[in-house]
């Protein structure tokens, strides 16, 4: 139990809660967003509408979502479903572990309860991939149970309401907000009450475009009422991505497939198929480096001048009519590393294979591709050989 007067926390008497409650719930009743995870508070579409939402906008998700429910209508077609498909329903949202930890919750449901969704919050927070926010979106908002859905949006609001000067972005501070969150809670709408806190979180009292003078809870707000609704709330900047140079090799045979390697890796993009990748280390990579990255001496390289048209032609064992580039370089950004990919094309006669047991290797048409999950980089290469071949 948290004490939230050792924290400098003092909360409302209960009359002001009440209130509170009233005028946040008021609001939503009228302002609330349309959307289709909210035509159904089935345990099953809210856990898949909350999973896909972290770390991903709203509009990104909706046909996401829609195309997920008509893929696995149920946790059963989830939890059997064959990898590769699981992943093609994914493709392109990111966090690809997200998938990968539903389908593991998913065999849990199908071993432990029969394919249903457990009842209560101790049982829905045991399953693979669901933490504290998760389990009170899914514990309220299905069955109407008082618990709080905690995220960056709600302890955004909370910070302001209490000017709370605990860094948000800090796990062991997260109790704190829990437990004011606990004492807000509306006892009898308690998932309306976690959505409208979503809803304001994500949209007048957003972290880069707040609208203070429209927030219907500014009467009750101590960073409103005292101008210090910039201050608040406390966190950390986040590092900047490391960045990494790669090649892809985009290598046709002759019967104009391309080569294709699946991530056999225990990496970010595990399952996953793409153009062969090597990492760059040549100096002109070090100096991208030293150029986005301030912080370079926690992330030196080895320094090879081997070009990578022949460390490919030796790791896959081939012989490759190289072709001159006109691509442009490619850039994706992940949570921690920041990708410069330059593509390099070119033609061989060969049976690529290699040595390495971890590759899998496949020669696949271009028409074959939208049987394959494609993670975003590689989507972004295809993409921009696309493009480039319309002018050719």
């Amino acid at each position: 139990m948290v004490d939230l007067e050792e924290y400098g926390i003092n909360m409302w008497p209960e009359e002001k809660i009440i209130a509170f409650r009233k005028t946040l719930l008021q609001w939503y009743d009228e302002n609330k967003r349309d959307l289709p995870w909210r035509k159904n508070t089935l345990p099953y579409s809210v856990w898949v509408s909350e999973i896909m939402l972290q770390q991903t906008r709203v509009d990104t998700v909706i046909p996401y979502y829609r195309r997920f429910l008509e893929w696995f209508p149920t946790i059963t077609d989830l939890a059997e479903a064959p990898e590769q498909t699981l992943l093609k329903a994914w493709e392109g949202l990111g966090y690809y572990s997200r998938a990968r930890n539903m389908q593991a919750a998913a065999k849990q449901m199908v071993e432990l309860y029969n394919g249903e969704f457990p009842t209560t919050y101790e049982e829905i927070i045991q399953l693979k991939g669901i933490g504290p926010y998760t389990a009170g979106a899914i514990s309220s908002i299905s069955f109407n149970l008082p618990t709080p859905a905690v995220d960056g949006n709600l302890m955004r609001v909370i910070s302001r309401l209490f000017e709370i000067p605990y860094d948000i972005g800090q796990p062991s501070n997260r109790k704190i907000y829990q437990a004011v969150a606990e004492i807000l809670i509306d006892p009898d709408r308690p998932g309306d009450f976690n959505q409208a806190l979503m809803d304001l979180g994500s949209d007048i009292e957003s972290a880069f475009t707040p609208k203070p003078e429209l927030n219907p809870i500014k009467e009750f707000s101590s960073a409103y009422l005292n101008g210090t609704m910039d201050q608040y709330p406390v966190k950390k900047p986040k590092k900047k991505p490391r960045p990494i140079k790669y090649k892809a090799f985009v290598i046709q045979n002759k019967q104009g497939e391309y080569l294709l390697e699946k991530n056999n890796q225990a990496d970010l993009l595990s399952g996953f198929w793409h153009f062969p990748l090597i990492e760059d280390f040549t100096k002109e990579a070090k100096q991208i480096d030293l150029l986005e990255n301030e912080m370079q001496e926690e992330y030196q390289v080895p320094n090879q001048d081997i070009p990578l048209e022949i460390q490919f032609e030796t790791l896959y064992h081939c012989k490759v009519s190289w072709q001159e580039s006109t691509y442009k370089q490619v850039q994706h950004i992940f949570s921690h590393q920041k990708w410069f990919i330059t593509i390099q094309s070119g033609l061989t006669n060969d049976d690529i294979v290699s040595d390495d047991h971890k590759r899998e290797l496949k020669w696949v048409s271009s028409e074959e591709f939208s049987t394959y999950p494609f993670a975003k980089p590689q989507q972004k290469i295809w993409h921009e050989i696309q493009k480039a071949h319309k002018f050719l």
